[in-house]
């Protein structure tokens, strides 16, 4: 039951390492190996991840967003709110992690004001908002962090890529919010202590990590100091990063890395990308989601404008498109057991609509 349950846990994990196997199979290990890892894109990762367990630790998202979600009174501007927290959220401490903090929040303020009705479409919406608006910022989403050190691309530029499919993103999302019908409520919640020392030394450390993705402090000073800070004030948040994740990386970095090195596979995804990258980028996102998709497709094309676009465009989809989308059906499982039917019928239209919308879009222009 135990192992059950752990390979219920990090199936991702388990899918990539099993990928990674597979290749094994027809590139065995050599020196090349060693080359596959980006290890940039590590560091980045785990500096983010462990500042936002910390900030997690001292409850400073659950406070923040309780306090914005008690100024609406109304079932419309009360989802929209918890809309626009993932969406916020999702560009600063990335998709899932946003998620993970701002589901159970949407799930608190509905059922305790009678409004679980609305449960599915909260989820849904706040999903679509922690995928697509993550691709706004190069840490807001895994892919981004990857693709953003890969390319070495200048922030200015990734933001002029990105902007315009987050500023269209966002308006759909508004305006389906906008059908939610318009009734009152007030939200009440249990009280959490502020703890103004550690919250302000975890948002100091949250800018450093931000800056050495940006580029601005080298990765060494982020791996020296955000351990250090942490081992003395919370080991909690260095036990509590998501590891896995990173190791879903490295056996995705060994899987692309291999898959490149196969001739038929080098020239079956190079033709496609020679033809339409913002597509199959999207399409094969469906498939094996979207941070797979960016890794190995980026071994490819050097069209990264077009693979950035597509890989955060294919975050919506399958619930398989994006590794947030499993998190969030997880989470509605959870409180919703007899309820996986509606959802995944709801989950899919809407997606599927935002899918081609946008394809349609950014094809065009």
């Amino acid at each position: 039951m135990r192992i059950k349950a752990v390979a219920k846990h990090n199936a991702v994990m388990l899918t990539a390492f099993a990928a990674a196997a597979v290749t094994m199979l027809f590139v065995p290990v050599d020196s090349a190996y060693a080359g596959y890892l980006d290890m940039k894109t590590l560091i980045c990762l785990f500096c983010v991840l462990a500042v936002v367990c910390a900030l997690r630790d001292v409850g400073f998202f659950y406070i923040l967003a309780c306090r914005i979600v008690r100024v609406f009174k109304t079932s419309r501007m009360c989802i929209l709110a918890l809309v626009y927290i993932s969406f916020l959220g999702s560009m600063l401490i990335t998709n899932d992690t946003a998620l993970l903090t701002f589901l159970p929040l949407g799930y608190f303020v509905l059922s305790s004001t009678g409004k679980k009705k609305y449960l599915p479409f909260t989820f849904i919406m706040q999903n679509m908002a922690a995928n697509l608006g993550g691709m706004l910022t190069p840490f807001g989403n895994p892919q981004n962090l990857y693709l953003y050190t890969k390319y070495g691309i200048p922030t200015a530029e990734f933001l002029r890529i990105m902007l315009p499919p987050f500023l269209v993103s966002m308006l759909l999302i508004t305006v389906c919010c906008l059908f939610v019908r318009s009734e009152p409520l007030s939200v009440s919640g249990k009280a959490v202590e502020f703890k103004p020392k550690p919250t302000a030394l975890y948002i100091a450390l949250f800018a450093l990590a931000v800056a050495v993705v940006l580029r601005v402090f080298p990765l060494w000073v982020g791996l020296a100091v955000i351990p250090a800070v942490l081992m003395a004030t919370d080991r909690h948040a260095l036990k509590a990063v998501d590891y896995s994740l990173l190791l879903t990386f490295v056996f995705f970095f060994v899987f692309a890395g291999n898959m490149a090195r196969i001739d038929a596979v080098r020239d079956f995804f190079s033709e496609l990308m020679d033809k339409n990258t913002l597509l199959y980028s999207a399409l094969s996102c469906q498939v094996i989601s979207n941070v797979p998709s960016a890794i190995l497709l980026s071994q490819f094309t050097q069209n990264y404008a077009e693979l950035l676009r597509g890989v955060n465009i294919g975050g919506v989809g399958t619930l398989i498109a994006s590794l947030a989308s499993l998190i969030t059906f997880n989470e509605y499982m959870r409180h919703e057991p007899k309820g996986a039917k509606q959802f995944i019928v709801e989950f899919s239209a809407f997606n599927f609509a935002f899918l081609a919308v946008l394809l349609v879009i950014f094809s065009i222009f």
